[in-house]
């Protein structure tokens, strides 16, 4: 029976292991906008972690991600240092972009980071009821690993997050989504769903589309 039970619980770590830790809470697209060839679009993260590869995975991975739909894609932390447009004002700004070839930007902004601290108990099984409830020492010995093996507290991270996207010739927003990461395995992992999970949903409400369709 012992081994039924670990075969379950393998199949839930399986099905767990196979989930996104990101996912878009919303999203919105400008009307009457279609996919064009841009000359270059550049991804942008606002993001205010001591750990910089944050960000750094973050930008790679959505350029990455653009490049496979067949876009010219750069990420901010190769093409600018961190603080280039702090003295700038909005038109010099625009004009130190147009000359860098960009006409397009998508923004990732970290809107707020929480951690929830919880008790997770020594030992738990999983049995049917009528197993351990159906003779005394079976009932005994599950109830006291139960009661009686330390457990330990651990902590989940949850991220929020905001993209946007800008035309800057109209200076226009063609699309926005507020997305949340919750307790992602490595920086790696996170980056790669959020890039992947965005990118998606900019070509599913055709904001984005493969570029050989559309030149």
């Amino acid at each position: 029976m012992m081994k039924k039970i670990n075969l379950v619980v393998a199949g839930f770590l399986l099905l767990f292991a196979g989930c996104t830790s990101s996912k878009i809470t919303t999203s919105w697209k400008a009307e009457n906008i279609t996919p064009k060839a841009y000359g270059k679009i550049l991804v942008l993260g606002l993001i205010n972690e001591p750990d910089r590869t944050i960000r750094e995975k973050m930008e790679e991975h959505i350029v990455a991600d653009l490049k496979a739909l067949g876009y010219t894609a750069v990420c901010s932390c190769d093409e600018f240092n961190p603080k280039t447009f702090e003295n700038l004002n909005e038109q010099q700004s625009l004009d130190k972009l147009s000359k860098s070839g960009i006409d397009a930007v998508i923004t990732i902004v970290l809107l707020d980071k929480t951690k929830e601290r919880y008790y997770v108990p020594g030992r738990v099984q999983y049995s049917p009821y009528y197993i351990y409830q159906n003779r005394f020492f079976g009932y005994y010995r599950t109830m006291y690993d139960r009661v009686y093996t330390p457990g330990y507290y651990a902590e989940d991270t949850k991220y929020f997050w905001e993209s946007n996207f800008y035309e800057l010739g109209e200076k226009h927003l063609l699309y926005s989504a507020q997305s949340e990461s919750f307790d992602p395995l490595t920086t790696q992992t996170l980056a790669h769903e959020y890039g992947q999970m965005l990118v998606k949903d900019m070509v599913s409400k055709n904001v984005l589309k493969q570029q050989t369709a559309i030149k």
